[in-house]
């Protein structure tokens, strides 16, 4: 079975920053040996939404415009764990994250394209 891990949430005041992690915790697989792995976050009352993903094969990523150039999705291929760096941090941003892996050939930010999910970390950005 695939198990996930999110760590790295907490309080941050407005402008701050962040970095969230993401590792297979119960699997003979890496996370990285999947095709793509993502982060989702949902803000109270609102759905999930799509924030950012990197495909293992090559590095490519992708982010949602609302984060773009201030949110940096990364991948540690020694430690088997995938970053989410998040700097200047707006009350939007609130929300609990979570991270996912797409075992099969999708890349994007679409929910149905995710197989396994962690149980989430919460972010606050609040002063």
């Amino acid at each position: 079975q695939m198990q996930l891990v999110e760590s790295g949430g907490g309080l941050v005041q407005p402008g701050g920053s962040l970095r969230l992690s993401c590792a297979a915790a119960r699997s003979a697989r890496s996370i990285l040996d999947y095709h793509t792995i993502g982060w989702f976050r949902q803000a109270p009352g609102k759905e999930r939404e799509g924030v950012s993903c990197i495909r293992s094969s090559d590095g490519r990523t992708y982010y949602t415009d609302s984060v773009k150039g201030r949110f940096t999705i990364s991948t540690d291929r020694v430690r088997n764990t995938v970053f989410l760096d998040m700097n200047s941090l707006k009350p939007e941003d609130t929300g609990v994250y979570y991270c996912a892996t797409a075992l099969s050939d999708y890349y994007g930010l679409g929910r149905w394209g995710y197989d396994y999910w962690g149980q989430g970390t919460q972010v606050t950005v609040s002063s």
